[in-house]
């Protein structure tokens, strides 16, 4: 992943409906000519790279037979964030063990790397943030190249043109309040936290430990200068491990204003996630892919899938989807549309690490040392095995 604070949606069950339907084949023996030219086009376009056309349920088939089993790695902050994503596949599809591991996306990439340094191979999907990793493993051979069913609906930015890796979900980075905190001066853009009134009352994830909150953190940098850090570290805020942090700190009613967590411009509740009007904020796709030497293929395929369907897509917790053909809810547009969303930037960024060590030691410089335990535990080096 999710309320606030985590970085995926919570996903209402889909209806299982058919993906596609399966492509009919002519017998070897009876075969025409006119039958076997077929089959052959039929061969090519498979080889390359056509659309998944089974349903979900033939899908579903085919993943309990190979053995009913699935390790996913998902990037996130706490061990519970994806449970509403395994509830609501776990309902649609009964029988197949799934195993959802929760760690920063900066620890599940390092571990996938020396299993298959080692040999040792835990999941079949890797769902992360580390957007640049994706680009790398497809260079090495890592990644099986597929188009699940509505490949060719999802925005160009957020998929692989040969498939080996697609988005699965957008998620906006920004900063938030809590509507009974802030009164009727609620906060509209970054500049609005200098005020002194809100000295002691913010709280924000440390930039320098998550990259997507780093660009969020560069995005203000570049618009307001580093005198806008500079202000910002002296109205005391209390910085954290993990992007859920700032949105539990302020539904706990412990701080008035977070920054650097994701959420739903469209949610009510004890949490008002902004949405800025022309301000910088950051959205991105989360992209998965399923690993060439995964154990099991076949219900790595059921699920990404699941993941890019209509249904599990129209329950997006941002209320944005990684596809064009989905319409946003009332008040949203799609996330692409929006240029101070910078979702083209955050690829770019990610793929230039020594720009990001830079600002991670710069801003350690301003903030301090990153300090506290991973809020996802300690995992190891094969959690899922």
């Amino acid at each position: 992943m999710p309320s606030f604070p985590s970085r995926r949606r919570l996903l209402v069950t889909g209806a299982g409906a058919a993906l596609g339907v399966g492509a009919l084949g002519a017998s070897p023996a009876a075969a025409t000519p006119a039958a076997s030219s077929s089959a052959a086009s039929s061969s090519a376009r498979r080889s390359s790279g056509a659309e998944e056309s089974r349903s979900l349920d033939e899908l579903y088939r085919a993943a309990l037979a190979e053995g009913g089993k699935l390790v996913v790695y998902a990037g996130g902050d706490t061990p519970t964030q994806q449970d509403g994503t395994k509830d609501a596949f776990l309902k649609q599809f009964p029988g197949i063990d799934l195993k959802l591991i929760v760690d920063y996306s900066k620890y599940h990439d390092v571990r996938v790397d020396n299993q298959l340094a080692t040999g040792t191979l835990v999941p079949d999907v890797v769902q992360l943030q580390t957007l640049q990793d994706f680009v790398r493993w497809k260079s090495q051979g890592r990644l099986l190249a597929y188009k699940p069913a509505g490949f060719a609906k999802v925005h160009d930015g957020f998929k692989d043109p040969q498939g080996a890796w697609v988005a699965v979900a957008a998620i906006g980075f920004s900063f938030l309040y809590g509507p009974g905190a802030v009164g009727s001066d609620a906060p509209r853009t970054p500049l609005d936290l200098l005020d002194p009134k809100w000295k002691g009352r913010i709280a924000s994830s440390f930039p320098h430990d998550d990259d997507a909150v780093l660009f969020l953190y560069s995005l203000y940098v570049k618009h307001y200068g580093w005198d806008f850090v500079a202000r910002l570290a002296a109205q005391d805020v209390r910085f954290a491990r993990g992007s859920n942090s700032p949105g539990d700190a302020v539904r706990a009613g412990q701080y008035a204003i977070g920054v650097g967590g994701s959420g739903s411009a469209l949610s009510t509740g004890p949490v008002k996630w902004v949405l800025p009007d022309s301000a910088p904020f950051m959205a991105w796709g989360q992209r998965a892919a399923i690993l060439k030497a995964a154990k099991n293929t076949a219900a790595a395929k059921l699920y990404l899938n699941w993941q890019l369907s209509a249904a599990t897509q129209e329950a997006s917790f941002s209320g944005w989807s990684v596809r064009t053909d989905i319409t946003p809810p009332a008040g949203l547009k799609p996330v692409w549309e929006y240029p101070n969303a910078n979702v083209d930037g955050f690829p770019r960024f990610m793929s230039d690490r020594a720009e990001v060590e830079r600002l991670k030691q710069t801003f350690a410089l301003y903030f301090g040392e990153v300090k506290g335990d991973p809020t996802p535990g300690f995992l190891g080096l094969h959690p899922g095995a």
